[in-house]
């Protein structure tokens, strides 16, 4: 065994191994050794993964625990197995959980080293399922994963984060037996559960039913952990009564991951499946379409800031989507970059929320107007965060966008798919940099009686200093802006062709004029829309007619459909799977 295939295993059980310390001592540790020993875990998880990301390029070292190495047609054992891609994810989420632990820093007074501990052991879910190449573990640490999230949504035991806890938990379990109901129809036709395994098997079979039933299935699953219209509503409940670290995790990676398994299953383990890799390709590339028009026009909607940015992660996980469904090395290139570059720029602006909730305890846009001038470095972060999620042609998130756009498909679908991705990230963004001019700048009309309106009495905890709940803030906008997108572009479409078997080599796009034109539309609409929103009484009175007669009652439409209440979403939940299931039908 070589030394890579030695380290393979230990962004898992580093983390394990320092929850189970932190665990164990308990209160007998001095107060801040707990928050320091879990950043220094999450940086090492991270600095092991980029070891194994850059030793892997070329050849995939394969771990098999206990030394069961597959027989001739036989495999039992359960093996790791980091291609660069999925090692690549693995560094960025030890870095993100790092950033999370700083920002928490003093966080949390009542219950110290317990935080710490969901915390380590989250990222040791997110390792196993980076990492991993079996089903059945791969639903093993989906399932840690989840567990521990509902864990962090309902931790201040408010009866708000209660509510959110209880339908992340209800619907994300439907989720997950939908994937164990997968996995199994899959094992039942194969015998096996070894993602090279199934392969071969499913290479041999075709087009079978039952494999392809337990491949619709598992999908269901993994749109439902990323969030994906109509398996959405979950999230924003969610993100909005999370500790603020916790929505940093969330939003920044724990979503995007559903997306990335999604990815990993169609490639890893159905290329042989002509139905496989087709049957789901329009609905996909039309759901993923219609998520970031829908999340968008959400998150415009929104004065409430964690829901806001919920919304706008909505948004921008469609936009991935596309790049996914495309199934070309390109539009695969271009996602695993959204998803570092989205990942960076929406953890910093949970944790400018955060700055807000602790400072003004407060996140409602209009009841915060003009009152975040004295912390105007916050002011100035947020708006460049703005920026970079509206399209600002520069950085790593700039990198994935025009990949994913260069892979759209010929024709006036192709146009779809870049039609919505404009409408997500221009709303998106425009709200973003809304909010920070009227926060930040005290721009816009004043609200009167109506910034007064009825939300939960929400605050974190106060006191804190301000440089260190930016200064990983500083540290994410920075890697997004200073990394050059074509650098971006370069490492993506070098890592592809060992992630999913899709081709040997990826041709990065030329140059075209729509895809030099496209972040400039999006920033201008983006500068747009916030100042149209921002400019009040000075716009013409037919403006404001037109918003009350139509655009306030069609958002005021949409948001209703966000009641809160299970049992509706459960409901449209089975909606969802009535979709999956007609659509594979005909």
């Amino acid at each position: 065994m070589t030394l890579l295939e030695t380290l393979v295993p230990f962004p898992v059980v580093l983390p394990l191994a320092v929850a189970a310390v932190v665990l164990a001592a308990g209160e007998r540790l001095p107060r801040h050794v707990p928050e320091a020993l879990g950043i220094a875990a999450a940086l090492a998880v991270a600095a092991l993964s980029a070891v194994l990301a850059h030793g892997a390029l070329g050849s995939t070292p394969v771990y098999w625990f206990g030394g069961w190495v597959p027989r001739p047609g036989v495999t039992l054992g359960i093996a790791f197995a980091p291609d660069p891609a999925s090692a690549g994810i693995a560094a960025f989420t030890g870095l993100l959980f790092a950033a999370a632990l700083v920002f928490a820093w003093g966080f949390f007074d009542e219950v110290r080293s317990v935080f710490n501990v969901l915390m380590l052991l989250f990222l040791a879910a997110m390792q196993g399922f980076c990492l991993t190449r079996d089903m059945f573990n791969l639903f093993v640490w989906f399932e840690v994963m989840s567990v521990v999230a509902y864990a962090l949504t309902g931790f201040s035991l408010r009866t708000a984060s209660l509510a959110g806890a209880l339908n992340f938990t209800v619907i994300n379990s439907l989720g997950s037996t939908l994937m164990l109901a997968g996995i199994g129809l899959v094992y039942a036709r194969t015998g096996a559960l070894d993602f090279e395994a199934v392969r071969t098997a499913v290479d041999r079979m075709g087009d079978d039913p039952v494999v392809i039933a337990g491949f619709c299935l598992v999908s269901a699953a993994l749109l439902t952990k990323g969030a994906i219209l109509p398996f959405q509503f979950w999230l924003a409940d969610a993100h909005a009564v999370a500790p603020s670290p916790v929505s940093v995790i969330f939003s920044g990676i724990m979503v995007p991951i559903g997306l990335f398994g999604y990815a990993k299953i169609r490639l890893q383990i159905f290329p042989g499946s002509p139905d496989a890799m087709d049957i789901l390709y329009r609905l996909v590339l039309g759901i993923g379409c219609a998520t970031a028009v829908f999340g968008g026009l959400l998150a415009w909607s929104q004065r409430h800031l964690k829901r806001l940015l919920a919304f706008s992660t909505i948004s921008h996980v469609g936009i991935m989507l596309t790049g996914v469904a495309a199934v070309a090395p390109v539009g695969l290139a271009g996602f695993l970059a959204y998803v570092v570059g989205h990942g960076l720029v929406k953890g910093t602006l949970f944790m400018l929320v955060g700055i807000l909730l602790a400072e003004k305890a407060s996140v409602d846009e209009l009841d915060l107007r003009g009152l975040g001038r004295d912390i105007w470095p916050a002011g100035v972060a947020t708006a460049v965060a703005a920026l970079l999620l509206g399209g600002a042609p520069v950085g790593i998130l700039h990198g994935g966008a025009h990949l994913i756009d260069a892979a759209a498909p010929p024709g006036p679908a192709g146009w779809v798919v870049r039609l919505a991705a404009l409408l997500g990230t221009v709303l998106t963004g425009g709200a973003v940099l809304r909010f920070a001019g009227r926060i930040y700048l005290g721009l816009g009309a004043d609200p009167g009686d109506e910034a007064h309106a009825p939300t939960d009495q929400e605050r974190e905890k106060a006191g804190r200093p301000l440089w260190l709940m930016l200064a990983p803030c500083v540290v994410l906008l920075a890697i997004d802006l200073l990394t050059p997108a074509g650098v971006v572009e370069g490492l993506a479409a070098r890592v592809v062709p060992q992630f999913g078997v899709v081709g040997p080599a990826v041709d990065l796009p030329q140059p075209a004029a729509w895809g030099l034109l496209m972040p400039w539309l999006a920033l201008g609409g983006v500068l747009l829309v916030a100042t149209l929103a921002l400019s009040g009484d000075r716009l013409p009175r037919q403006l404001p007619r037109v918003q009350a007669s139509v655009l306030t009652p069609f958002f005021a439409g949409l948001n209703r459909l966000h009641t809160g209440v299970v049992n509706d979403y459960v409901v449209w939940f089975a909606v969802g799977i009535a979709l999956f299931a007609g659509w594979a039908a005909l």
